[in-house]
């Protein structure tokens, strides 16, 4: 088993070498709110567990193991963010913080059951893929909106950046994942888009709102 603490540090690199080549103790101090000195400690350890190892100059890198453990991590996190949205009402902007304490709960049964009482979904309430029981992810091929030509109809499948005041402008704009869109015109002064709902008016998105939604054509 485990610790929370080492846990989190193990979900944080997973997620940045996600988003990058490597997963430096810095950025990892960074998205944990803690020290370095203590990312380094505890780096230590999990590698001491086979979970990870140190690459000179390059960060750290998940073994099979850690990534597997991590994957599960991912997993029971996702899925309770559906749960919550689903089953309880939450907004997709409240679940977070509430699943970071949901996912440290280990065991195998529950969430095994919790996943088919859901159904089985591939995605999460932001568009993330879920990862089943063996770890394994759903593919798709998506694009960033801010990639796409005028003229485009597109779905919302994923917001890559999940903070709160993304998904409330979201909220505000009638956006969802699922939504269907038109590219009216894309602007080359500051790369916003003019954008049509399938049903309703049309209304302008900024480049860096744009860039944090992916999308699939349709």
């Amino acid at each position: 088993m485990l610790t929370r603490s080492e846990e989190d540090h193990l979900k944080a690199v997973y997620s940045l070498l996600q988003e990058g080549d490597n997963a430096q103790t810095k950025d990892i101090a960074q998205r944990l709110h803690t020290k370095a000195s203590s990312v380094t400690d505890m780096l230590k350890k999990l590698a001491e567990k086979g979970l990870l190892k140190h690459q000179p100059y390059h960060g750290v890198k998940l073994t099979a193991k850690g990534r597997g453990h991590a994957l599960q991590l991912v997993r029971r996190h996702r899925l309770w963010e559906t749960f919550l949205v689903q089953q309880l009402g939450f907004g997709w902007d409240e679940v977070h913080e509430v699943a970071e304490q949901l996912e440290h709960v280990a065991s195998t049964k529950l969430i095994d059951r919790l996943d088919n009482h859901l159904g089985n979904p591939g995605f999460d309430p932001h568009g993330d893929p879920i990862p089943d029981r063996q770890g394994r992810i759903r593919t798709r091929n998506t694009e960033r909106l801010s990639m796409c030509r005028a003229g485009s109809t597109v779905r919302i499948a994923a917001v890559s950046e999940t903070t709160d005041g993304l998904l409330r402008l979201l909220d505000s704009k009638g956006l969802r994942i699922g939504s269907q869109l038109t590219v009216m015109e894309v602007h080359a002064f500051d790369g916003s888009l003019d954008i049509k709902p399938k049903n309703g008016a049309a209304f302008s998105l900024s480049h860096d709102v744009c860039h944090h939604l992916q999308v699939e054509t349709i």
